[in-house]
């Protein structure tokens, strides 16, 4: 027996196995779930233009979907999701809301962008100005500043003659964004705000402003409502569901292939807190259907095993010894494993690319699921087992689930 890779093998069972026990509450703990899981509504709203010969572009769905997520946080909701569907739709999900009526009242509004004398008049509303106009320029000494443009130079001359040596404040909403002197009168077609602006904060005051000149106007074309016990009742029975398959599965591995069952399994958990890590790492919602590809993955793993172990057991049929019996049945296995993987993939990259909102959700955690699945149940396992194998303690057909009379002689 060799005591060194023996020892090196249950050294590294024993230290993963701690790490999962210790970090699995919190990163459970961080998981983001989605509505259907957490409860909140989902409204999908159609976008048209205000005026008369504008149009909805890509860019201004996307700015309306960027205005619409900022004032979701302000009213509190922890990480809405709001996507730009198609050429007119944006849908909004958002979890654990309380309040779906005033919360959709308000961010179904949009953004009002108002430039306001000192006594509170609105001087120039978001149609005055060109849709995504606003931009970052320099003054002479390299300082940042805010450049608008205005479609109608004749009125923005008559503002700043009424507002000269005043301030013309900027408001999103009711939230003032900057106060800028009127010094001359402006008779140009750009405004430019300036001020001791970083790069960042000029950007970022573009930005917003952009997203309320835009000319749009939401209107609801439908609404989900998920209560908030309706989805822990999901929660907790797809937990349950998931708990009882996946010990079914461990036992299966266990009995059938005995050993490499056991491997199996270990690396089968392993690569559950593999996931579950990733997920949090890149702060990823789970939803029934992410979980629904979470149980798949789990699936296609114990499969590379199954079609790893069988092959294995064939040569050990055959007569062969076990370590020559290990490296040939992993290398004929590899193949067949990465084929049916990397098919997995490209459909599962079609659906993403293709697909919205849940499909995308299911397909992304599909590929997560099949890369970490390779790298654990593939890779990390082949490297448990030869270690075991070398160590010389479990040399007999039986550790792995082949009886001594099915064995053929050379």
């Amino acid at each position: 027996m060799d005591v060194k890779r023996i020892s090196a093998f249950f050294l590294t069972v024993i230290i993963t196995l701690a790490v999962i026990a210790t970090t699995s509450p919190a990163l459970l703990g961080n998981i983001r779930l989605g509505l259907d899981l957490k409860g909140g509504f989902e409204t999908l709203y159609v976008a048209e233009p205000f005026t008369e010969g504008q149009q909805v572009t890509p860019e201004t769905l996307k700015k309306a979907a960027e205005s619409i997520a900022k004032r979701a946080d302000k009213l509190g909701v922890a990480e809405p999701e709001v996507l730009a569907e198609g050429e007119n739709r944006i849908r909004v999900r958002l979890a654990g809301v309380e309040n779906e009526d005033e919360v959709r009242e308000k961010i179904g509004k949009p953004a009002s962008l108002t430039f306001r004398a000192p006594d509170g008049t609105v001087m120039l509303n978001g149609t005055d100005f060109v849709e995504g106009g606003a931009s970052v320029g320099y003054d002479n000494t390299n300082q940042p500043l805010v450049q608008i443009k205005m479609k109608d130079r004749n009125k923005f001359k008559d503002v700043t003659t009424k507002v000269l040596g005043k301030t013309l404040a900027i408001y999103l909403d009711d939230e003032n964004l900057s106060s800028p002197a009127v010094r001359e009168v402006i008779d140009s077609d750009t405004a430019t705000i300036t001020g001791t602006f970083t790069f960042e904060e000029a950007q970022n005051l573009a930005d917003t402003i952009n997203m309320g000149a835009l000319p749009l106007k939401l209107t609801e074309k439908y609404t989900q409502v998920v209560g908030a016990s309706l989805g822990q009742m999901s929660l907790e029975q797809t937990i349950r569901a998931g708990i009882i398959a996946s010990i079914i599965i461990l036992i299966f591995m266990v009995v059938l292939y005995r050993l490499p069952g056991i491997i199996a399994a270990f690396t089968l958990i392993t690569y559950t807190w593999l996931l579950l890590l990733l997920f949090d790492l890149i702060n990823a919602t789970l939803t029934l259907p992410g979980i629904a590809a979470l149980v798949l993955g789990i699936g296609m793993a114990v499969d590379a095993n199954i079609i790893t172990y069988e092959r294995i057991k064939e040569e050990i049929r055959s007569g062969k010894s076990i370590l020559s019996s290990l490296k040939t049945g992993s290398k004929h296995s590899f193949r067949t494993i990465m084929d049916a993987n990397v098919t997995n993939i490209i459909a599962s990259l079609v659906l993403y690319f293709i697909g919205n909102g849940a499909i995308k959700g299911f397909a992304l955690t599909t590929m997560l699921s099949i890369v970490v699945s390779v790298l654990t149940n593939v890779f990390f396992s082949r490297f448990l087992i030869h270690m075991l194998i070398k160590g010389n303690l479990f040399k007999k057909p039986g550790y792995f689930g082949v009886k001594e009379d099915q064995i053929r002689e050379l």
